[in-house]
């Protein structure tokens, strides 16, 4: 341990005091990286009681949809990236089309889209994957009882949590639908939950049945009747969530995984990464209008990739392997010039052979090596704003996320075409981007964010960050972000959107080239832990995780 602590203490004063207390705690130990304190303690504990990561995984998953209800959630989904000594697999339990959807389930008879009816009605909610996807998580890779997963959530909605300041705010701001009758509170107080409670505890008896048969199953079919939705019992019992093979790439010599359709997240940040690599940002300097510039017009073109070719890959055939080729990039990033913006009615697809942004994302290791990285969500805050009653879950409004009329935008602006389509059983196209980063053939990042379209932008700009630009964990983290997409959002012709306001020249330098320059609220939540391999002064090893959650949230570390 004398050893250990010689290396925490070497380690902190490299990596930067925001994450020194981090170090000090994780020594030979698990960690989580959360984005709401109660939840990741859950995590921490089942890690404490010798659960391996996808254990904490799973308790943290169930004890966000008690404690951070605007995206935490039983009645959403999401995508589970999982590493282990035999390599990474993932779990999609992205939600699906009700049976009784229909390509213009959202337009008027003149075959328009009805505003609003895809976000703030019982319509707008797509079948949860939630509790399937930790169901077969468990299955695959759970090594604690699964009631004993749930126990901190369920114990979180019985006995009440006290609500913080944030908390109370975001409750307050909700009146849709039902929301008003749950969400009730002021800061300080006990927010008890029974209702979820019982719930909770349903799932925790008998699995999977817990929630897709039943009393739950009842609960949700007499809410959809209720507020005019279309989930019916046969749509729960037929839903099942799915392993699937990770997309990979390689950046700079570091191999990267991550999540595949039907998230373009994966795809999206391989083909970023892969165009970037062709230039070499520092030489740029750091968010210079040069380098704002070429992220930008290199992002364009990933989001009309996006709205061409991804979909649902169970039912369109999606040209992974193409789309993440090296070669693909190199073609794609040839018209890009220095000097000289595209204009957006000049990108288009490149040639193939034939989520408001109140997601959630949490990343853990254990003492053993093995990762999660999770991103799930409702979509909207607080997806649709109706409540099960008597279940005391939210539904969410995913069915946004398709292409409610093909070239139409969606909520974030995006638009999608034939292969995002509405049909019954089907996946909507998601931008979640759960990944990992390896650095000579070991596991060294582990991380994901919320936000939207903002998603696999957010990853990339850490990644970069750290890989080109040397900046710590934490650094990488807390930088400033920026986002530009296609086609554009709003009234300007191609806007790039700052967290913070650039320096008046670069601000200048990009007018000049035809940008409009907006300062928006925050890009992204990022929680991530890196695992930091230390040769001490006499050839002794230690592995640290190290955690970084981000200073735009309350997220917080917490180590077994």
């Amino acid at each position: 341990m004398r050893m250990l602590a010689v290396f925490a203490l070497a380690l902190a004063s490299c990596a930067g005091s925001d994450v020194r207390q981090d170090i000090l705690r994780s020594l030979e130990k698990g960690l989580v990286a959360a984005p709401e304190p109660n939840a990741s303690e859950a995590g921490a504990a089942i890690l404490r009681a010798g659960g391996n990561a996808v254990d904490a995984a799973i308790a943290l998953q169930f004890a966000l949809a008690v404690t951070f209800p605007n995206a935490g959630n039983l009645g959403g989904g999401g995508f589970m990236l999982v590493h282990t000594k035999d390599g990474e697999t993932s779990f999609d339990y992205r939600e699906t089309a009700p049976a009784a959807a229909h390509r213009d389930l959202f337009l008027d008879a003149k075959g328009d889209v009805i505003p609003g009816m895809s976000l703030d009605t019982a319509k707008a909610a797509g079948v949860p994957g939630t509790v399937a996807g930790m169901a077969l998580a468990h299955k695959r890779f759970g090594s604690l009882p699964w009631e004993r997963l749930l126990e901190p959530a369920i114990r979180l909605a019985e006995e009440g949590w006290t609500l913080d300041a944030w908390s109370a705010r975001s409750f307050a701001s909700q009146r849709r639908n039902n929301s008003a009758d749950y969400l009730t509170g002021k800061a300080g107080e006990r927010f008890v939950q029974k209702e979820l409670a019982a719930t909770l505890r349903r799932i925790a008896e008998k699995g999977r049945d817990g929630f897709y048969a039943g009393e739950t199953a009842r609960l949700i079919v007499e809410e959809m009747k209720r507020s005019g939705g279309i989930i019916a019992l046969r749509d729960l019992a037929r839903y099942e969530a799915k392993e699937r093979k990770p997309v990979e790439g390689s950046y700079r010599g570091h191999r990267v995984v991550s999540m595949a359709p039907p998230s373009s997240g994966g795809i999206a940040l391989l083909q970023l990464l892969n165009m970037l690599e062709r230039h070499d940002p520092p030489l740029l300097g750091f968010h210079s209008a040069e380098h704002l510039h070429l992220v930008a017009e290199i992002e364009k073109r990933v989001f009309a990739d996006r709205s061409e070719y991804l979909g649902d890959p169970d039912l369109y055939p999606v040209p992974v392997a193409r789309l993440t080729s090296k070669e693909y990039a190199a073609e794609r990033a040839k018209p890009i010039s220095p000097a000289k913006k595209t204009a957006p009615g000049d990108v288009t697809h490149g040639a193939l052979p034939r989520e408001k942004e109140e997601t959630t994302h949490f990343s853990v290791v254990d003492r053993w090596g093995n990762a999660v990285s999770n991103t799930t969500t409702l979509n909207g805050s607080y997806g649709c704003g109706i409540f099960v009653r008597g279940a005391g879950f939210l539904l969410n409004n995913e069915m946004d996320d398709f292409s409610a009329k093909p070239g139409v935008p969606n909520m974030f602006g995006v638009i999608g075409r034939e292969a995002n389509a509405i049909a019954p059983g089907k996946r909507m196209l998601s931008s979640m981007c759960p990944t990992f980063v390896f650095k000579e053939g070991k596991l060294w990042l582990v991380l994901g964010t919320p936000g939207g379209p903002t998603i696999f932008t957010t990853v990339f700009q850490v990644i970069v960050n750290r890989v080109d630009f040397g900046k710590t964990l934490a650094e990488a983290v807390a930088a400033p972000r920026f986002h530009h997409q296609w086609p554009p959002l709003g009234k300007d012709a191609d806007p790039i959107s700052f967290e913070k306001p650039p320096a008046d020249a670069v601000k200048a330098a990009l007018e000049k080239l035809g940008y409009a320059v907006h300062v928006r609220g925050r890009i992204g939540d990022v929680h991530a832990i890196e695992i930091v391999r230390a040769v001490g002064f006499h050839g002794e090893r230690a592995v640290v995780p190290v955690g970084a959650c981000d200073p735009r949230g309350m997220g917080r570390t917490a180590s077994e």
